[in-house]
């Protein structure tokens, strides 16, 4: 009987490190959850920029130049996709058939851990190099 009594106050004794073990990876969870869920705006953005760019690039080749239809593509992309990049072009006007064009797109995300508590902004960059499909004579 003595036997029994020691296995029983050793069981009493380790129920409470398990509620507390659970707990801690309840919360630990919980924090890995929503770091996740404010990070991840960031990499969609950053998508959305590559896409931009690959848009732009796309625009340039097919009309042989930058100008106005690439400008237009520009703004419907913005509100598309609701960043308002940075353009900068490597050449402007007309671009002879097989001539290389490249993209920069440079914009800023804030990446706010805790509201405004821990934020910080972070600049993407999306770069994208075509070539022009048009013959200028």
């Amino acid at each position: 009987m003595k036997g029994g009594g020691c296995l029983r106050r050793l069981l009493k004794q380790k129920r409470g490190e398990g509620f507390v073990d659970v707990c801690v990876l309840v919360l630990s969870v919980a924090l890995v959850l929503a770091l996740v869920v404010r990070i991840a705006p960031v990499f969609v953005a950053k998508q959305n920029l590559d896409v931009f760019a690959d848009e732009l690039v796309r625009t340039a080749e097919i009309n042989g130049r930058v100008g106005s239809a690439t400008s237009s593509k520009a703004a419907a992309l913005r509100e598309e996709t609701g960043l308002d990049p940075d353009i900068s072009w490597s050449d402007t006007g007309k671009i002879q058939l097989g001539d290389e064009v490249t993209v920069t797109l440079t914009t800023t995300v804030n990446l706010g851990l805790f509201g405004e508590f821990a934020s910080f902004p972070v600049t993407l960059t999306a770069r994208a190099t075509g070539v022009s499909e048009v013959y200028w004579k």
